[in-house]
């Protein structure tokens, strides 16, 4: 389904550019920490009470000045940095950087996740309504206009509250095999916000699969399979679909780093079903920005080269598959 013009764009494109191989880096090392962040915690994300006389440890190479009351007076002294916590404790005494590794589990399941929901739903309803046209076209878009006339995050939460929370434990492998003992058994997907993502984005693969349905349905060769007796269903499978990919993968890739953020939002919001997530983090370290900002700022910065590393890869794969768009690479 990829074609060999395809194939060399996009190897031009990311010769050429040197941002997809930035995002490339970044995220790898990304999916790396995720993937085998069992091995990489230094401690469990969930286990509390890691202080210094009850006061958070501080990143290694950061100190900061605190105090305790002797004899009903104030006796400043300076709290410094763990060799044992890299990225130092929240204000529960929680690993930071074992927080982080688990945290990214959390938001690239829900993204990909998500986003596959939102293409199984979308492309198919956008297709249909392409291809047929006409009375069917305007009543599935309708549809997807009323979709559209709610903002993303407000429609979330309404959702999230018709069906309610919904964990689910997945194994985690590498323990199971004894590779990491004392870390959790198993990595908790937020089962409601993951499928809640898919409902409120699915709209926008629907009204790009239209598109493309509305363009294809033209073609010469769809008209001759037609005149060869091939049915609906057999031309939407066989020449529809394969030949509208290229936009829906592009929005798809742009679409996990949309999915990522908004889970992060409701996880701040206190609605992912999970305590390890970037969002709930920062949501634990706001009331600390003072005394312990690196509670709400490391997650933060792993939303935002998450969010940068997919956007830099979604803007080369549009460069290279659109030849209407002059990329940095010099675009077809």
């Amino acid at each position: 389904m990829i074609s060999d013009r395809i194939k060399s764009n996009l190897r031009q494109e990311f010769k050429t550019s040197l941002l997809p191989k930035v995002g490339l880096v970044i995220l790898i090392a990304i999916v790396f920490m995720a993937l085998f962040a069992p091995v990489l915690a230094t401690h469990n994300p969930n286990t509390t009470g890691h202080f210094d006389d009850g006061n958070a440890y501080p990143p290694i190479g950061v100190s900061y000045d605190s105090y305790e009351v002797v004899d009903g007076e104030r006796e400043p002294y300076t709290v410094e940095f763990s060799s044992d916590h890299y990225l130092g404790t929240n204000n529960v005494g929680q690993d930071v950087f074992s927080r982080l590794l688990y945290g990214a589990r959390t938001s690239l399941l829900v993204g990909v996740l998500g986003t596959g929901l939102a293409v199984l739903m979308g492309v198919p309803f956008g297709l249909v309504s392409g291809y047929y046209g006409g009375r069917v076209d305007d009543a599935m878009m309708r549809v997807a206009d009323v979709m559209l006339a709610f903002p993303s995050l407000v429609l979330a939460l309404a959702l999230i509250g018709v069906f309610g929370s919904m964990s689910i434990p997945v194994p985690d492998p590498i323990v199971t095999a004894g590779f990491a003992e004392g870390m959790p058994a198993a990595t908790t997907l937020p089962g409601t916000v993951t499928l809640v993502v898919g409902l409120v984005t699915w709209v926008w693969f629907a009204r790009v699969a239209r598109g493309e349905a509305m363009a294809i349905r033209n073609e010469e060769y769809v008209k001759a399979a037609r005149s060869l007796g091939a049915s609906n269903a057999t031309i939407l499978l066989k020449h529809v679909l394969p030949n509208s990919l290229t936009p829906v993968i592009v929005l798809a890739t742009i679409q996990v780093a949309a999915i990522i953020l908004l889970e992060s939002s409701l996880s701040y919001l206190g609605f992912s079903g999970t305590t390890l997530s970037w969002g709930y983090e920062i949501q634990q370290g706001q009331d600390y920005l003072r005394t312990a900002w690196w509670v709400s700022t490391v997650p933060g910065i792993g939303i935002v080269l998450s969010v940068i590393s997919i956007n830099l890869l979604g803007d080369w794969l549009r460069d290279s598959l659109d030849p209407n768009i002059e990329g940095e690479g010099g675009g077809a």
